[in-house]
């Protein structure tokens, strides 16, 4: 596919079917990760991919709990969620986890594949009913998780959304 028309046509899907996603497209979703630009080329970083219904049950129920959410939550129901950290210590870990989100969001569509940036994980991977499960996960005692990717079969596709952030040209 088109790298600009997967870049202008990729959106957040937030609604999947049961169907789980085959390991061979999540490997490639791994292989597209692990290819990612990071600061000074160091990939410390670290991509878990949490399959286990009741590993994710429970730790939706965490995040929900220590961020105090009233509603529903449970990861858009994703079957499969890609938990991308570094070395909590590392000034640069956030930005090179988002870099290989990028990455992941990207090849996800080119897969037809629904996909959502989950942000929660920032502000608790240090609560320790989160960091135990994430733990359990096999993420680093050292890491911060700083994003989660939902991942999964599209239940639909959104429309896309106008863009209004404001670009300035200075000639």
């Amino acid at each position: 596919m088109n790298t600009m028309e997967t870049i202008l046509n990729r959106r957040s899907v937030r609604s999947y079917t049961e169907e789980k996603v085959c390991r061979e497209k999540v490997e490639q979703l791994v292989n597209a990760g692990l290819h990612a630009p990071t600061a000074m080329n160091r990939q410390t970083f670290q991509i878990t991919v949490v399959e286990k219904p009741e590993l994710l049950a429970k730790l939706a129920d965490a995040v929900k709990a220590a961020m105090n959410i009233q509603n529903v939550y449970n990861f858009y129901g994703a079957k499969t969620l890609f938990l991308l950290s570094d070395s909590a210590d590392k000034e640069l870990g956030q930005m090179d986890c988002a870099c290989v989100a990028e990455n992941i969001l990207l090849a996800a569509y080119d897969l037809e594949l629904g996909a959502c940036w989950i942000n929660q994980f920032r502000n608790t991977s240090d609560d320790p009913a989160v960091r135990a499960l994430l733990t359990e996960a096999g993420v680093p005692a050292a890491h911060r998780v700083w994003l989660g990717i939902a991942l999964g079969n599209p239940t639909e596709w959104p429309e896309a959304k106008e863009r209004v952030a404001k670009v300035v040209y200075c000639e």
